[in-house]
């Protein structure tokens, strides 16, 4: 937070941006974390483990991208 010269405080990043990128940021990572995990169940022949952790990544990757276009909206009109 930088204070003007009038006490009033400015944000670099609303929390709400901050939020937003905090969140795809901690997806992104369990996305790319997922390709560890199958290729670990694929290692011990377990197909259920791999389909479960393939589900998953998807369902993060789907995540994602709809918090991206919250996101891009939240930067463009500073809210939904």
């Amino acid at each position: 937070m930088v204070t003007t010269g009038n006490g009033q405080s400015q944000q670099a990043i609303s929390n709400l941006e901050y939020d937003f990128v905090t969140v795809l940021h901690n997806k992104a990572e369990a996305v790319k974390a997922y390709d560890t995990y199958i290729k670990d169940a694929q290692e011990a022949n377990s197909q259920p483990c791999v389909e479960l952790f393939q589900k998953l990544r998807q369902s993060d990757m789907e995540q994602a991208q709809e918090i991206r276009r919250h996101l891009q909206k939240v930067l463009q009109h500073g809210k939904m």
